[in-house]
């Protein structure tokens, strides 16, 4: 697709603004499909809407690029992933052998700081889903359950995995009405500060499953136009 998403949408915001908050309002901007699947846009269109340097746009750029949520290619404007439902599947196939790992090394681990940091992300995710969606903190709580693993290069695997899943849910609109899982994130993370390593496991698992169905079952006629726009 080579229309360019619509970017009058998108508000100015007040600088300054660190790199990780740039990242936020980007991706934000793409799970409120303010850029709709399979759309271009220019890096200088993109940078004005935010009110930053071409620089700083390039860099978040680079990085949702790493993690397959915008498509890079020389000679050509940027443009936003629409994963099909076979990327979707094999996306969640490997998260789901990472993060039983992680939860499980998680359970062993953990410290009480951590698991405070976490329920104050489980928090701020419950007031948010009350007002909407609450997609971009239910993937930071699952990356901070990564990180409370301590195993690094795992962690960093999974950082290009749950991007995915988040825009894959939000480019399913009609699936993802009702779409709340900040009580499934409770539950897990009570698991591991009992060190429930089983528990915290399965609960996971079925998290995990209830995401593929929901993905993998959407009606095709709605992946079609999702890609449409």
């Amino acid at each position: 697709m080579n229309s360019v998403a619509s970017l009058k949408t998108l508000v100015d915001l007040p600088f300054p603004m660190s790199a990780d908050d740039l990242y936020s309002r980007v991706f934000d901007a793409l799970l409120e499909q303010r850029l709709l699947p399979g759309s271009r846009f220019t890096e200088d269109s993109l940078g004005q809407m935010f009110g930053v340097r071409r620089s700083e746009i390039r860099s978040v750029l680079t990085r949702l690029a790493h993690q397959h949520i915008i498509i890079l290619r020389t000679h050509h404007r940027p443009r936003v992933a629409a994963p099909d439902a076979e990327q979707t599947r094999q996306t969640l196939h490997a998260r789901r052998l990472a993060e039983i790992t992680l939860v499980r090394l998680a359970c062993q681990r953990h410290d009480p700081l951590d698991v405070d940091r976490l329920r104050a992300i489980v928090e701020r995710e419950r007031h948010c889903t009350e007002r909407g969606q609450a997609l971009r903190l239910s993937g930071e709580f699952h990356l901070a359950l990564a990180d409370l693993a301590g195993n690094a290069p795992l962690a960093h695997f999974l950082e290009g995995l749950v991007p995915q899943t988040s825009l894959a849910i939000a480019q399913l609109e009609a699936q993802v009405e009702g779409y709340c899982d900040w009580q499934v994130h409770e539950a897990v993370l009570d698991a591991v500060e009992r060190r429930d390593a089983m528990m915290a496991a399965t609960l996971l698992s079925r998290h995990l499953d209830h995401l593929e169905g929901m993905l993998l079952n959407a009606p095709a006629a709605l992946r079609q136009k999702r890609i449409a726009g």
